[in-house]
């Protein structure tokens, strides 16, 4: 659309032969500015927020304290059990232990039959000192 269109003026040569034409405020006038900051108060205070922060770490501390309270318990109780049947546990290492050594014995005296002076199951060490062996097994090669 041309601008002698929108004015209804035909063959205007210039732009300034257009009548003025200016806009003003409607009748009554405009409508105040709010200018004023009023921002709206959303959301809990900071107080609020540190109530209840504080509140939720001190049930969560109070549930660590319950639960270190239980394990304990518990494991007391399964520390228990085991000194319970430690004994029979003793006395049947003890038992497959001498059935062990009675193997190794005839088996050392087998071996060691042909040498002179040799007594059986004398130690080798002069330290006087009798010490169980590390391991399940005395000697893995004698069954």
């Amino acid at each position: 659309m041309t601008e002698a269109m929108i004015r209804k003026k035909a063959g205007m040569a210039s732009v300034k032969d257009m009548p003025l034409l200016q806009d003003g405020p409607p009748p009554g006038g405009f409508a105040p500015v709010r200018f004023a900051r009023r921002i709206p108060n959303t959301g809990p205070s900071a107080l609020a927020i540190f109530l209840t922060a504080f509140g939720a770490f001190s049930w969560g501390m109070y549930q660590v304290g319950v639960g270190n309270k239980k394990r304990r318990v518990i494991k007391e109780e399964k520390y228990a059990a085991r000194r319970a049947i430690l004994p029979m546990l003793q006395a049947e290492e003890d038992e497959r232990f001498v059935k062990e050594w009675k193997k190794y014995l005839e088996e050392e005296a087998r071996i060691m039959k042909d040498v002179p002076g040799w007594k059986v199951g004398e130690s080798v060490y002069n330290s006087g000192k009798w010490m169980p062996p590390a391991t399940g097994e005395l000697r893995p090669d004698v069954w």
